[in-house]
């Protein structure tokens, strides 16, 4: 398998003929670097990009600028058919990132890699989002002081096991009418767990529950 000028695998390998000609019928032939079945649809690249002006962005413009001989500033608006020139220069692929912008947005990479990258960030996401766990805590209004406390060293262990700590307090009926007293008791609570944790937002009010989210403080 080739190489291209930034380290990346060309799928097929050899050099790519330039675009528009050579290299036989462009149109009888599935190009390698296209998207796979499962991939169709996802992007738009290359020739695929039918818009007449585009903006550019990425951090290897410095490097396709040397390549190509031409200045290139990533950002800036310019002719699909010079981008296209320019990946094609480079044995890279010109993607589309962001189709509804105006005008729209692409990169110069190679498109295999680009995937790759997507769906191993998308994989990092979810597992990091499954990792999370939250847990519980239930106040009264009244909720006394023994009570109180039995509550925080729960919280204090689940902190420290790197969960959070959604606590609140739940008014039944006319206890409504106390939702300062629960306030007071939660801004208690996060005072008694400055030490393990940080409140994403301050205690807020929702239906019969005034709620605050606590998260584990970053171990150093």
């Amino acid at each position: 398998m080739a190489k291209n000028q930034f380290g990346g695998n060309r799928p097929g390998g050899g050099s790519r003929p330039p675009f528009g000609g050579g290299g036989g019928n462009r149109n009888n032939r599935r190009d390698s670097r296209y998207p796979s079945e499962d991939d169709k649809g996802q992007f738009r690249l290359n020739d695929q990009i039918r818009v007449p002006q585009i903006r550019l962005v990425g951090d290897n413009m410095e490097q396709i600028s040397e390549l190509v001989g031409t200045e290139i500033k990533s950002g800036e608006v310019y002719n699909t058919r010079d981008a296209l020139q320019w990946a094609e220069k480079s044995e890279l692929d010109l993607v589309e990132i962001s189709p509804n912008a105006v005008p729209p947005v692409v990169r110069i990479i190679d498109y295999n890699k680009f995937l790759y990258e997507k769906k191993k960030k998308e994989k990092e996401i979810k597992a990091k989002a499954a990792k999370t766990v939250i847990k519980e805590i239930r106040f009264g209004p009244n909720t006394d002081d023994h009570d109180f406390e039995f509550k925080v060293r729960h919280a204090k262990t689940f902190l420290e096991e790197n969960a959070k700590v959604k606590a609140y307090v739940n008014f039944r009926g006319r206890t409504i009418v106390f939702k300062d007293r629960g306030e007071l008791l939660l801004l208690k609570f996060l005072k008694e767990l400055e030490e393990f944790g940080s409140p994403e937002s301050l205690p807020k009010l929702e239906g019969r529950r005034m709620i605050v989210m606590i998260a584990p403080k970053k171990k150093k």
